[in-house]
């Protein structure tokens, strides 16, 4: 025979029913059904009071709650969720922290919850972890150390014409120096934008950007008309592995933010576009704190370089016992009546001969080491770094 299965609010039903028929005292019931006389009286008082519904099941959450985060603070959150939708939590409580130093706020995942209530988060799926295949350790410890330049990536305007935005931020602060919509990644067009930069926030020591172009080049050493240009205002060109984005992470995270604000939806022409790109600069800049600065905006840690830009551009000046020469527009120069080619990115350029071993020239430009000459077949090797 099966066992008899009885839910707990039939059994509080019939409970309730023998006490009305009062056939059994308040002490015989409760001895009968197995429960204190205080359940039985709280049963008979929900009976009495609401009828059979008293006896159905309620729910056991409190009327309130001492730690639940006010209505007003959790207003200011919501509006500041809305203002910014790119902020996760710890940005917003790194901003109205400052904004407000009189109120406590909640924790970050508490903020976390509040903004995904609120339908202000979308879930994502989570990634799955790997390890960092490893690269070439960027560190700095002051602004203008190292500054990162790239091409976040071409990208169709509503006119039908591509926009290049250029971007250049200095790695120390984060601060981003320019966000400039080109019309081509050529020379051409990117190098204003640097001569504007230096003069207006000095030198840097370095500059980290990719190998394409117009950084660099498949000549020798990768050498471009923009990074000789660098070279002579002694700034050292950094560039990462092929294919090791991970190499400027920084500068490639800034990217995702700008992609996300402002790219979707593009804008119809230029001037639009840049009103775009200056916005999110501003915001960026002046307004958006930074986990890896504590809370800190990227302006209030940035300050221009003593390195002041030279006019006119410094010449090289090679020790005496170097033997120099002059290289034409073609990329070539006499030695000993032979006429060798070494880039066309230093046409009109001086280049340093050291002898290193009988016959054995290394060839410099400025203090960077190009290429090595052997007089016994006149060929150009490339240095080995």
């Amino acid at each position: 025979m099966p066992w008899t299965s009885i839910c707990t609010v039939e059994l509080r039903t019939r409970f309730a029913l023998d006490y009305a028929d009062g056939l059994y005292s308040t002490a015989e019931l409760c001895t009968r059904y197995n429960i204190s006389r205080k359940t039985g009286y709280k049963w008979i008082g929900r009976y009495l009071r609401d009828g059979l519904p008293g006896l159905e099941e309620r729910s056991r959450r409190p009327n309130s709650c001492p730690h639940q985060t006010p209505a007003d603070v959790e207003e200011l959150l919501v509006e500041c969720r809305t203002k910014h939708p790119f902020w996760g939590p710890q940005k917003l409580l790194y901003c109205l922290t400052r904004r407000h130093p009189k109120i406590t706020f909640p924790a970050k995942s508490t903020v976390g919850a509040i903004l995904v209530r609120h339908g202000l988060i979308e879930p994502r799926r989570r990634r799955r972890s790997s390890r960092h295949p490893g690269a070439v350790p960027l560190t700095t410890t002051a602004p203008n150390q190292i500054w990162s330049a790239d091409f976040k990536g071409q990208f169709k305007m509503l006119n039908g014409v591509y926009n290049f935005p250029l971007t250049i931020t200095d790695s120390h602060s984060r601060f981003i120096l320019s966000c400039k919509g080109l019309s081509s990644v050529i020379q051409e067009t990117a190098l204003p934008e640097f001569e504007s930069l230096f003069k207006t926030y000095g030198l840097p020591d370095a500059i980290r950007t990719d190998n394409g172009g117009p950084f660099a080049t498949r000549a020798l050493c990768g050498l471009s008309n923009l990074s000789v240009y660098w070279i002579k205002l002694g700034i050292t060109h950094q560039r990462i592995k092929p294919g090791c984005p991970q190499q400027n992470a920084r500068h490639e995270r800034m990217h995702k933010d700008l992609k996300a604000q402002t790219t979707r939806p593009p804008e119809r022409n230029f001037k639009q576009q840049q009103r775009r790109f200056d916005d999110f600069r501003e915001e960026f800049n002046n307004e958006r704190p930074h986990d890896a600065l504590a809370g800190e905006t990227p302006a209030s840690c940035y300050e221009p370089s003593k390195r002041t830009m030279p006019n006119p551009l410094p010449e090289p000046d090679y020790p005496a016992h170097f033997e120099v020469r002059w290289v034409a527009k073609s990329g070539t120069f006499k030695w000993k009546k032979h006429q060798l080619f070494i880039s066309q990115t230093l046409g009109h350029e001086w280049i340093g001969f050291e002898e290193v071993d009988d016959g054995v020239w290394s060839i410099y430009f400025y203090d960077i080491l190009l290429a090595r000459l052997d007089e016994r077949d006149f060929k150009l090797k490339a240095a080995v770094p």
